[in-house]
């Protein structure tokens, strides 16, 4: 709260609420200050960088070791992946690594529209590199992890469970990223166990990417580019559900632990806290 003090200048309330109010308005500048932007992207490439890496690298290691890496395995190794980089790298970006996450965010007003073609770019671009890390060290083997859907599976029903398994995802990272749930870091363990256990059941109908960068940097490495479409309809349409069952559940987004859940809240300095008044609330 603020009012105005004896020379009509702007005067900030003292205490716990004055407090509050800085950091809020500390942290909606620093989410739309574009120096910020670099360290933004470059997160969003070394993580999803490393998350392909583990995603379409189990099925390269696979072949190369004759069989050595269970299915079982291949699929719940994306889903700690997952929640290490959320955990290592949420704060930079909002470690989104998903353009289905991005679009989804600036749905629900947490994340700018004008940052979202960044981020998309930043993501297939760690979505290659990882593969072409693969294909230079293994060789072209394994498919190069590429996502089709299993054999006697139609196209129609891998876009189904692609859209049914998104849907179950993006609400996972939407309400776990919601001001009403307020559970912080831990919100890495339910992303992270949610792509484990819909990988340890589903992978045989459609590979359970629920990403399109994720399918796409390996098709585009292997030049095989069948039934692409499945990983871009299916993840997209479970997404635009998962923003409108969101809607239902919670409202609108644009609250500010929504926002900072999916932005990020980067500095470019570190200040010791002895040394600045708004570092801790006022005894």
């Amino acid at each position: 709260m603020t009012g105005r003090g004896p020379s009509g200048a702007p005067e900030t309330q003292g205490g716990v609420l004055g407090y509050v109010e800085t950091k809020v308005g500390d942290e909606v500048k620093n989410f739309y200050d574009p120096r910020f932007e670099g360290r933004r992207l470059f997160s969003e490439v070394l993580g999803t960088f490393f998350l392909v890496l583990v995603a379409a690298g189990g099925a390269v290691v696979n072949a190369q070791s004759g069989g050595q890496i269970p299915l079982a395995v291949r699929v719940t190794a994306p889903g700690l992946m997952v929640m290490a980089m959320i955990l290592f790298m949420g704060a930079v970006s909002g470690a989104h690594f998903n353009p289905v996450v991005s679009v989804g965010f600036a749905m629900r007003g947490d994340f700018p529209w004008k940052r979202v073609p960044g981020y998309v770019v930043a993501q297939l671009v760690g979505s290659i590199l990882a593969v072409l890390f693969l294909r230079a060290t293994l060789g072209n083997i394994g498919g190069l992890g590429t996502t089709e859907p299993g054999p006697g599976v139609s196209a129609m029903t891998a876009i189904l469970f692609e859209a049914v398994l998104t849907l179950g995802l993006l609400s996972t990272i939407l309400g776990t990223a919601s001001g009403a749930q307020n559970i912080g870091v831990f919100g890495a363990l339910g992303v992270g166990a949610y792509i484990a256990l819909a990988g340890l059941w589903s992978a045989p109908i459609s590979g359970t990417s629920m990403n399109p960068t994720r399918s796409l940097g390996p098709m585009i490495v292997s030049g095989n580019y069948h039934d692409w479409y499945v990983y871009i309809v299916g993840p997209f349409v479970g997404g635009f559900l998962a923003v409108g069952v969101a809607w239902i559940l919670r409202g609108r987004g644009g609250g500010i632990r929504g926002k900072m859940a999916a932005q990020g809240d980067v500095q470019l300095n570190v200040v010791d806290p002895s040394t600045s008044p708004h570092d801790a609330p006022p005894a």
